[in-house]
């Protein structure tokens, strides 16, 4: 798992500069609201405004995060209040949760717009549970959101926006549909009812700590599309929280909320949330449970017993997604990794194109973001194919056959990598060659994504030239998609 984490691709050190960025944008939002006199609760409130703004803001260009931050706190600063007024109300505090839960999942139809504002209305709401947030608090609460969401954007777009010279990736939509048919829409209401299903239960094992268990159907959410993702997601889950707590025993509850070490340990923890989110789901959750229990140190409550409930009411909310998603609407594992493997699919070709349309000089052309979008794509199919790759799954032929379809899309990914950085040489030149290997590469993608016969890869001469050398290894791993994508009924990407 550690080998996972460190050695993972970081190509142009996104995933680094993601984490640094992230540490200076908190840090810096924390201490605004030191400056400004807030309180723990208002610090805390600010740097977990400072944390989502940071982290759940994924639109394709600048302009576009910086509008979607801009508009956080309209969503953000409503919810909060009605999460405060409705304090003393469990029932209406309830119903308004869940209203918020199945919103927030639903509004994800509209991309990563959609995704940003829903997580932020959600994790609101879910804040001001965990400070007990009153009508009293909510002036100095809604300065704290205002200043840390400031505050994050100024490093974001002004001191540290490395996303002006590397191109930024647009986290992919979910396939689409109408009606119950749209996933997005099934998904809404699997999270309502496994949310509802954590709420009850949660209630039953700490009066005090319920929302946990809503915290945790949601986050099993975020992110997966079909019932095996979700499935995956919170096994995952529940093996971070379960790290996390050992971890949080041998070094929160023996720190008892000492300053300057918890602070330090809770920048490492906001460090390892945003450089392993992208490669290890375990890891975050390991991450963001020591950051949960550090901040509970610093507030004065933390004690073993406390972590025994954050375990239980964990385990609680995996099971009402694990159940929500079996029972309720269920998404295939099968249709939504063919969705995701085929629009990787034309993103190779719009990637060779782009290539081949840059060696042969013309104007404008530009691979960069489409390699972007394809590192996107193919986290997606990972996240999609990872039920029939886990350990514990028992059909081995399908397992097989997912980590081949796996290795040969990471076989094209690196072609196109290389690919992409031949055709950045002003030196580079283009000839006919060229032009017939990029159109065997369309025809090969036509084939796999249209249902044809996929040629049959045929040895070329040996190529001295990189371009050529990238393409006929790009044309050959295609090729050799063939065989496991068409298997029949046992492929790895059928029936699961």
């Amino acid at each position: 798992m550690l080998k996972r984490v460190f050695a993972a691709p970081d190509p142009g050190r996104t995933r680094l500069r993601f984490a640094a960025r992230a540490v200076l944008g908190i840090g810096l939002a924390v201490l605004v609201c030191g400056l400004a006199g807030h309180s723990l609760v208002g610090a805390v409130t600010g740097g977990l405004a400072a944390l989502l703004a940071l982290f759940t803001v994924t639109d394709a260009t600048v302009r576009g995060q910086a509008v979607t931050t801009a508009l956080l706190p309209a969503v953000g600063l409503p919810v909060l209040t009605a999460a405060a007024v409705l304090h003393d109300h469990p029932v209406a505090r309830d119903l308004t949760f869940l209203a918020v839960v199945g919103t927030g999942v639903y509004a994800r139809r509209w991309g990563p717009r959609g995704h940003s504002l829903g997580v932020f209305a959600f994790m609101t709401f879910f804040v001001a549970q965990f400070l007990h947030a009153t009508t009293d608090r909510l002036p100095e609460l809604y300065a704290a959101v205002l200043l840390s969401v400031a505050a994050a954007a100024t490093v974001r777009f002004g001191l540290w926006c490395y996303e002006r010279r590397l191109p930024a990736a647009a986290v992919p939509a979910p396939p689409g549909g109408t009606g119950l048919a749209r996933i997005t829409t099934r998904q809404a209401v699997q999270a309502t009812a496994g949310a509802g299903f954590a709420l009850v239960v949660g209630h039953l094992v700490s009066g005090d700590r319920w929302y946990w268990a809503v915290g945790a159907t949601w986050w099993v959410f975020v992110n997966t599309t079909s019932r095996g993702e979700t499935l995956v997601r919170g096994f995952r889950r529940v093996l971070g929280t379960v790290i996390g707590i050992g971890l949080g025993l041998l070094i929160a509850v023996p720190l008892d909320g000492a300053v300057v070490p918890t602070v330090v340990l809770a920048a490492a923890s906001v460090f390892g949330i945003f450089y392993t989110a992208a490669v290890s789901y375990t890891w975050m959750m390991l991450s963001v449970t020591l950051l949960a229990e550090l901040l509970y140190g610093l507030l004065g409550v933390l004690t073993p017993g406390l972590l025994a409930v954050r375990l239980a009411e964990t385990g609680v909310g995996a099971l009402g997604a694990a159940l929500a998603v079996l029972l309720v609407l269920p998404v295939t594992t099968h249709a939504v990794t063919d969705a995701w493997i085929q629009r990787a699919l034309r993103c190779v070709h719009a990637c060779t194109a782009e290539a081949a349309a840059r060696l042969a000089g013309t104007e404008g052309a530009d691979p960069a973001p489409r390699v972007a979008e394809l590192e996107q794509l193919l986290g997606r199919v990972r996240l999609s194919v990872a039920p029939l790759v886990h350990p514990l799954n028992p059909m081995y032929g399908r397992k097989r056959r997912a980590r081949r379809v796996l290795a040969l899309l990471d076989d094209c990914a690196r072609e196109i990598r290389g690919l992409v950085a031949v055709a950045a040489d002003p030196e580079a030149s283009h000839d006919a060659r060229l032009a017939a290997a990029c159109w065997r590469v369309e025809a090969a993608v036509e084939a796999l994504t249209g249902g044809g016969a996929v040629p049959a890869h045929a040895e070329r001469p040996h190529a001295v030239e990189p371009a050529l050398v990238h393409l006929h290894g790009l044309e050959r791993a295609l090729a050799e998609l063939a065989a496991p994508l068409r298997a029949p009924s046992r492929s790895p990407l059928v029936g699961a």
